[in-house]
């Protein structure tokens, strides 16, 4: 079978927070501007993705998998997973302040949404001066003291604010409080879930004029309470060789910088790769085809492939297995 690099149609979506960095630095077409994430690889219901190349054209994730499951996913990957897609893939454009959330872990996503968890890093692409991550508490605290601090309208005393810079790496864990600030642009590699518990929104209202759901009370039993200085990704920056970022239970990530073709054989990896392009412009190529992305595009190599070659005068790469 002819299981080529595979590119999707991005899923562009609407959001208060939204801005136009997506359309400036990354190339999408933007209908307004407010659009705040595209979705690059996802098999989430209602917003699968849709092939953008090759003889699959028009054909959805979820469709491909059913016909070749062990060949597109991997068959460990599919023994785990069965035919859902487990990784979701995003470019986050955050104009103003995200609000303040976190993520059910896996077991109560399961109980409560029969749903995965959601566990996720981030990539800072381009930032503004002074730009700001929320990520996890400044201080050990109580679950009566968190509780206490939502009814004084006080949580933000307790958070833990990081400065950031492109290139910079965050892993955030489920039940761990975070905010995307304003003016910062990120690649995002997360389980595949939209299970997000809003704690605090800055008292802001959506176009209708409404106060945005809060899920005060989920959050309660989801959230990790402790300091836990654990999201800060320190990573290589060698030339043409993959540097290891993050291997965690629901995805490996690695950076590549290349000035050079790259050849890897992949025979025994029993997994798909997802290549994210955060700089520059490469071709991808395995047994079956290649595709050339640039900055802000992504594409899947299925899991039958036995070599990718990668082929670039300048670029970089954020590359994603199971």
């Amino acid at each position: 079978m002819n299981l080529y690099p595979l590119k999707f149609y991005p899923i562009l979506k609407e959001r208060l927070w939204g801005g136009t960095k997506l359309g400036t630095l990354l190339g999408k077409e933007l209908e307004n501007d407010l659009i705040g994430e595209s979705w690059e690889l996802s098999g989430v219901t209602g917003d699968v993705s849709i092939v953008a190349n090759g003889s699959f054209v028009g054909t959805t994730l979820t469709d491909l998998i059913d016909q070749f499951p062990e060949e597109i996913l991997g068959k460990s990957v599919f023994e785990r997973f069965g035919k859902e897609f487990p990784i979701l893939i995003k470019f986050i454009d955050a104009q103003k302040d995200l609000s303040i959330q976190l993520h059910p872990n896996d077991d109560l996503a399961r109980k409560r949404h029969n749903s995965f968890g959601k566990t996720e890093m981030w990539y800072i692409m381009d930032a503004d001066n002074d730009a700001e991550l929320i990520i996890g508490f400044k201080d050990d605290i109580t679950r009566e003291t968190y509780v206490e601090s939502l009814k004084n309208d006080t949580l933000t005393d307790l958070l833990n604010y990081e400065n950031v810079s492109e290139g910079d790496a965050y892993f955030i864990s489920a039940g761990k409080i975070h905010a995307i600030g304003a003016g910062i642009l990120i690649a995002e590699i997360q389980q595949t879930s939209d299970q997000t518990y809003r704690v605090y929104d800055y008292n802001r209202k959506d176009a209708q004029g409404n106060l945005r759901e809060l899920h005060t009370e989920l959050s309660v039993d989801a959230i990790s309470y402790d300091k836990q200085d654990d999201f800060k990704v320190s990573y290589g920056q060698g030339t043409n060789v993959s540097n290891p970022m993050v291997n965690c239970p629901y995805f490996k990530t690695n950076f590549i910088s290349l000035n050079k073709n790259m050849q890897f054989d992949v025979s025994d990896q029993d997994s798909f790769t997802i290549y994210m392009c955060i700089d520059g412009e490469v071709l991808i190529e395995n047994d079956f085809g290649s595709i050339s992305i640039r900055k802000g595009e992504t594409v899947l190599v299925p899991a039958i492939t036995n070599h990718i070659l990668l082929n670039a005068k300048q670029a970089k790469l954020l590359e994603i297995t199971i």
